[in-house]
């Protein structure tokens, strides 16, 4: 019986920097049994070169190598030449299936098994391990704390100098997922006095454990069996921007991290409450939150607020990124794909959460019904 090969690519996609598997994360596959083939240049971004990745075990092979020698793919995000795997291969990455249905039926024509870390559910501790959601928004919540930092004009703490005290900056964070917990905690961490919002009346509690105060807002609050947040009626969401509105421009920087799994972004800073920020304010929306904002754009609004759109902000920080992610994939690879394909039977609720394509079909109940109503 010939050993398994895992491949790894070179990522295609605009600015991303991050590898779906570092040096360590081969180590560890290959002690479990898998050949690992990577591309020649896959982690340089990420600052991991290919004698590293020699080092641990891994072979070399141009891109097409990868595509014919692979029984399993991995990827950060969608290659942009995923038409070249061939059917029976399996491709496990950030698929986005929900925000790019259409891919999941393209990779089903393709007869292509397609597995999608960003289905994961976070509610099953068996699952905590592949939780790749989890480990890159904690990335995307450090470094957006430090890169409001770095474009606000003044000092995050309070400094007493001989020249006078300056008073610390205010930051407001919304949406306390893992980044708003991440960006909160970092930002006060540089001394900022912090304040975090979020929907969900559960949420309160975490922000409170960052040492943040909880902005607190006239407006319907949720609750979250799997805690994720889910979209407002159209009458609660206008009465919490009516509220946010008035809220934020106390503040001198705000960070947005609110998403909606396979849904619209709330709009949560409308460009009302841009126009009545003070001069050299800083936004920092990874959530697609802001109005006006262009992602992986930093613009200044004319009364001079500065706004950043990043949604891809993990993929600044490569190095800390990759190795979070690369133990999330061998964490799946070595519990669903054991010998480099679906297990007989496959009964198991975290493969069936994570399953996009198999067998020629689109299987993830979502999806297949996205599929049907075309």
């Amino acid at each position: 019986m010939s050993m398994t090969t895992v491949g790894v690519l070179r990522e295609t996609a605009g600015r991303e920097r991050r590898v779906a598997l570092t040096p360590d994360g081969v180590a560890r596959l290959r002690r479990t049994g898998f050949r690992v083939l990577v591309e020649t240049g896959a982690g340089r971004s990420a600052w991991f070169d290919d004698d590293a990745y020699a080092e641990a075990g891994a072979d070399a092979g141009s891109r097409q190598q990868v595509y014919d020698e692979s029984d399993v793919l991995l990827v950060v995000r969608p290659p942009e030449d995923v038409a070249a795997l061939a059917a029976g291969r399996v491709l496990v990455g950030l698929l986005d299936p929900l925000g790019d249905p259409a891919l999941a039926g393209r990779l089903a024509a393709q007869g292509v098994t397609a597995i999608s870390l960003d289905l994961l559910p976070r509610t099953l501790s068996r699952a905590q391990p592949m939780d790749a959601l989890t480990s890159q928004a904690n990335v995307a919540g450090y470094k957006a704390a430090l890169l409001a930092a770095e474009a606000y004009g003044g000092f995050f703490p309070m400094l007493v100098t001989a020249a006078g005290t300056s008073r610390p900056a205010q930051v407001l964070v919304l949406g306390a997922g893992v980044a708003g917990l991440q960006a909160l905690a970092t930002a006060r961490r540089l001394g900022a006095l912090v304040t975090g919002y979020d929907v969900r009346e559960a949420a309160r509690a975490d922000i409170a454990s960052t040492g943040a105060a909880v902005l607190q807002l006239d407006a319907e609050t949720q609750g979250s069996a799997d805690g994720y947040a889910r979209r407002l009626t159209d009458e609660a969401a206008a009465a919490q921007l009516t509220a946010l509105t008035r809220a934020v421009p106390r503040f001198d920087v705000v960070i947005t991290t609110a998403k909606v799994p396979g849904g619209r972004s709330p709009l949560l800073v409308p460009a009302e409450a841009l126009a009545a920020m003070r001069p050299g304010s800083v936004v920092i929306d990874l959530g697609g939150n802001v109005a006006g904002a262009v992602a992986d754009t930093r613009t200044v609004t004319d009364h001079g607020v500065t706004v950043i759109g990043a949604p891809n902000l993990a993929s600044t920080v490569p190095v800390a990124a990759s190795t979070a992610y690369a133990r999330n994939v061998v964490a799946l690879v070595s519990s669903l794909l054991p010998e480099g394909r679906l297990p007989a039977g496959r009964a198991d609720e975290v493969l069936d959460a994570v399953l996009v394509t198999h067998g020629g079909d689109v299987v993830h109940p979502r999806l297949r019904d996205h599929q049907e109503t075309r």
